[in-house]
């Protein structure tokens, strides 16, 4: 099968088009055939060796976390599938070597659910990290109805599906962004749209006097801010800072969930939840698409497409 790979860290000189053995399906997993894969900040970072303390790689390594395809076999004991169905998956495995950025690949049934049909491979495969992430920061803070939410970063391919779920539980939500994002904001829920940076404390203390009651750091960096705006019984987490353990918030790293991607799938079915595509690139031009995601000025999430 095609696939790009790289065969030690590096920068993007080092992804390759090559030929790889279609991978073996043990129990459990699906052979998904790959029609769309997206793009994500931690698929550059791991290339350049920025996780290697975390995860072992294995190479040569296929990029790659997110898939939408169809199944293509089955392993034992998978009463979930039929081949043929049309699934999307956040594909992360223990290590780093098998991803999807490749005509094929294994994703174990706990991770794998069927895409919803009001989206496109390509809106499919742009979802699952990035919605995930949203989603299971926004349950691990228990956010609800009556919550006032501030979510740092809020234009970014996490921020943008976390203002849609806080917003569909009927959350007040302000989000924050540079100007030129602020009436996305609004389209997609966010009550308010700030302007990161100097005055943000004063602008959201205005809106809520008495501090919010959530807040989601997307960005790092944000610590201060967000203890000052945060209400005393005030719940915050961060996906980039660990510094948030020692005053009391949670250090979050998504994971894979075939039931948390059915969730999903039912707030883009209820038209709650929308995936906006920026760009696809075809397997041969990852490296311009890592490049496109390294400058982060992009609007919207960024796709392989496999054909």
């Amino acid at each position: 099968m095609r696939a790009i790979t790289y065969d030690h860290y590096g920068d993007d000189p080092v992804l390759k088009l090559t030929d790889q053995p279609v991978p073996k399906v043990g129990p459990g997993e699906a052979l998904v055939r790959v029609r769309a894969a997206g793009v994500n900040p931690v698929d550059w970072k791991l290339m350049a060796g920025g996780l290697d303390a975390l995860m072992d790689a294995y190479f040569p390594v296929i990029p790659g976390w997110d898939v939408a395809g169809v199944v293509e076999k089955l392993g034992i004991d998978t009463p979930e599938f039929a081949a043929g169905d049309e699934v999307y998956a956040y594909a992360r495995k223990d290590v780093v070597h098998g991803g999807t950025f490749a005509e094929f690949v294994t994703v174990p049934v706990r991770a794998l659910a069927h895409k919803p049909e009001a989206l496109s491979f390509e809106q499919a495969a742009a979802l699952p990290l990035a919605g995930l992430t949203a989603y299971q920061a926004l349950t691990r803070l228990q956010a609800k109805q009556s919550d006032t939410v501030l979510i740092h970063n809020g234009a970014g391919g996490v921020g943008s599906a976390a203002v849609q779920i806080a917003a569909a539980l009927g959350a007040r939500v302000i989000a924050t962004a540079s100007p030129e994002n602020h009436a996305r904001l609004r389209s997609l829920g966010a009550a308010h749209a700030l302007r990161y940076g100097e005055g943000l404390v004063e602008a959201v203390r205005a809106i809520a006097p008495g501090g919010v009651d959530l807040v989601l750091d997307l960005v790092g960096g944000v610590e201060d801010q967000t203890l000052a705006v945060l209400a005393p019984t005030g719940r915050h987490a961060s996906i980039a800072d660990p510094s948030v353990l020692e005053h009391g918030g949670q250090w979050l790293w998504v994971r894979p969930d075939a039931s948390e991607l059915d969730a999903l799938s039912g707030l883009v079915d209820a038209g709650r939840l929308r995936v906006d595509v920026a760009a696809t690139y075809p397997l041969e031009r990852v490296a311009d698409a890592f490049a496109a995601s390294r400058d982060g000025h992009v609007h919207g999430k960024l796709v392989i497409t496999v054909v």
